[in-house]
């Protein structure tokens, strides 16, 4: 099924190829989007910031596993952390996140 463009939608990428470094690096974010904790995880925090216990307890999972997920998260520049006393706090790292979530969310329901 083929659907019509908009030009806003047409010319909202580059007109030219990006550079192959630039599509690596567009194909190992979708990577990271490929994994199901993961998005289990960003769909807590698209809600709001959590500690690793209450992301855990939400998704019934131990907090190692969360941990290792987050780790990973982090290192995408997908979340941020930030320390009260010894609870570190994650986030969404800005509104690109939750706007790729919501329009991943967006064409699935569709």
């Amino acid at each position: 099924m083929q659907t019509e463009h908009t030009e806003n939608e047409q010319t909202a990428l580059p007109s030219e190829t990006p550079p192959e470094s630039v599509l690596s690096d567009v194909a190992e974010l979708f990577k990271i989007f490929g994994d199901l904790t993961r998005v289990r995880i960003l769909f807590v925090l698209f809600q709001h910031e959590e500690c690793v216990c209450e992301i855990a307890k939400k998704l019934d999972m131990t907090q190692s596993a969360i941990s290792h997920q987050l780790r990973i998260l982090k290192q995408s520049r997908l979340i941020t952390s930030r320390r009260e006393g010894k609870t570190i706090f994650y986030a969404l790292a800005d509104g690109h996140v939750s706007s790729i979530f919501k329009q991943a969310l967006d064409h699935i329901q569709e």
